[in-house]
């Protein structure tokens, strides 16, 4: 349904498409349903001209919600009231609540992600996460022995605002390293995670040079504490040029970060960067004391291309897995896949079974462990595993399920290690399509390594190119490979392709798809393939 504004000049119109700006001389809006924050855009940015003017689509996080009718408002960042209408959307009566499973309001951050805001959070639960997170800097600075100061969202708070801003959802820390080799940089991250665990800390790690403290606070939430690694890597003439994650990359005087100075949030004293103004020009560009809750970063892609090489493999499209899982989990419910059942009347009576791209609803891994079978999942996304966990749980089904980025060697060697000390077989369905070269080559690594050893077998399904095959859902997240080049990379690796065969299928939504393959191969040792020739 749609609604247009009565309001002056009807310059908004709200609909199931997203919001329709008439006039978008307003730089930033703020959006509130039934008087909560909801969401912050800039059209000009964040939407597509239209006849009518540029419509904003809804972020995808927030549509799964917006069914039902609310009082929407739209303002600016001075409060100007500048639309507010009742309106309905989606085809559901009652009201549009926008809340997390406890009822606690949740709004789009500033990199997409729907959270709890400051602005929803009582001032006892402030305190607790600011005391955490003052907690943390000490053990950084006194354990650790590393120039670690508050940053970001908190930092430019405590300076514009003398608060935290209200739209912000964490707290960032950063701290310099003194080396510049990125290798080293891994390996002092690591050695910072491993004493804050035996601080008592819960960590989570996020790439080679960001962990996050996921801190509880009373009202049952965990709240994240962002600890970044910032660096010096001399360019090709010798000059200095400063890395931060995430992404921040340029020129940047390290007399501006250190020594540190002393800044005051709420009540709290924290460390903060020798020259706060500095770092935040740098961080958020010159135009950093205007308030912009929408502000979204401008990173230098040469920048961006080297932090992901040199620290976190390529997550590219992590926050869109997130994203289509959040979404489509619940279309996802049903029984197993019939390349399961195909895989399942292949495997010894007490196979172990290792399901690589399980995806949020796990429902082959979680077929494997029902009928017997001893199961570890394993998703790209970590909201994924999360939702295999619960459902497995609830099942009272005995799955492991882990995170693995398989375009990160060192994750996929670790993963690789521990299955050849403990053989599994390999079963991947919908995963080739999502790999990039690089990734699949880890695919064949952790194949090689998992399956000599005991024998086991990889079985694939997957989407192949063709003339006049539609694309696989979702579209720009799945894509058709060659199956010759499948083949060919695993026997270049070491691999024997025992079968294939190429049918009919389903996608991932279970949508029927044409031109699906079917693979089993084994990695036998270098002896039996001599034995075998």
């Amino acid at each position: 349904m749609t609604v247009s504004a009565p309001t002056p000049g009807g310059q908004f119109e709200i609909s199931d498409e997203g919001v329709l700006v008439r006039d978008s001389s307003t730089q930033v809006l703020i959006l509130s349903v039934d008087g909560q924050y909801v969401w912050s855009l800039t059209p000009e940015r964040d939407g597509q001209p239209t006849a009518d003017g540029i419509l904003v689509p809804w972020p995808n996080v927030l549509t799964r919600f917006l069914n039902g009718s609310a009082t929407i408002t739209i303002a600016d960042y001075e409060g100007e009231l500048l639309f507010e209408e009742k309106v309905s959307l989606g085809t559901r009566e009652g009201s549009i609540s926008i809340v997390d499973g406890s009822g606690n309001p949740l709004s789009v951050d500033k990199v997409g992600h729907l959270t709890r805001s400051f602005e929803a959070t009582d001032e006892s639960i402030r305190a607790e996460i600011l005391d955490g997170t003052q907690r943390v800097l000490a053990d950084l600075r006194d354990v650790v022995g590393v120039e670690a100061y508050l940053n970001y969202g908190a930092l430019l708070g405590a300076i514009r605002e003398g608060r935290m801003l209200g739209h912000d959802s964490d707290t960032d820390v950063c701290y310099l390293s003194r080396h510049t080799v990125p290798a080293e940089i891994i390996s002092e991250s690591y050695a910072i995670e491993r004493t804050m665990r035996e601080r008592g800390w819960s960590v989570l790690r996020m790439s080679g040079g960001d962990i996050k403290v996921l801190h509880e606070v009373s009202d049952g939430r965990k709240v994240h504490i962002d600890i970044f690694v910032a660096f010096y890597v001399p360019d090709k003439d010798g000059e200095p040029v400063f890395y931060q994650l995430g992404n921040r990359s340029g020129r940047l005087r390290r007399e501006a970060i250190v020594p540190v100075s002393t800044i005051n949030l709420h009540g709290y004293d924290f460390p903060a960067p020798a020259e706060p103004e500095e770092m935040l020009a740098f961080i958020y560009g010159p135009k950093w004391r205007t308030p912009d809750p929408s502000f979204k970063y401008a990173d230098p892609p040469a920048g961006v291309r080297r932090l992901d090489g040199w620290l976190r493999g390529f997550r590219t499209d992590m926050g869109h897995w997130t994203e289509f899982h959040s979404t489509h989990g619940g279309d996802l419910e049903g029984k197993q896949s019939s390349f399961g059942e195909w895989v399942l009347e292949q495997l010894p009576e007490d196979a172990k079974v290792v399901d690589i791209g399980a995806g949020a609803v796990g429902r082959d891994a979680r077929y494997f462990a029902r009928e017997g079978h001893q199961v570890q999942a394993v998703d790209f996304s970590r909201a994924a595993v999360a939702a295999v966990r619960r459902r497995a749980n609830r099942n009272k089904l005995s799955v492991d399920a882990d995170q693995l980025i398989l375009g990160e060697l060192r994750q996929t060697l670790t993963l690789g290690a521990r299955l050849a000390r403990d053989p599994h077989h390999i079963y991947a369905r919908d995963l080739i399509g999502c790999l990039d070269k690089a990734a699949r080559s880890h695919l064949w690594t952790l194949s090689k390594m998992a399956l000599r050893p005991g024998g086991g077998k990889l079985y694939l399904e997957f989407a192949v190119t063709g003339e006049n095959l539609p694309e696989p859902k979702p579209e720009g997240l799945v894509r058709r490979v060659d199956p010759a080049l499948v083949r060919a990379e695993i026997e270049a690796a070491g691999g024997v392709v025992e079968h294939l065969e190429i049918n009919d299928g389903q996608d991932m939504l279970g949508n029927p798809l044409p031109g699906v393959a079917r693979l089993r191969a084994s990695w036998p040792s270098p002896r039996h393939r001599a034995e075998g020739n």
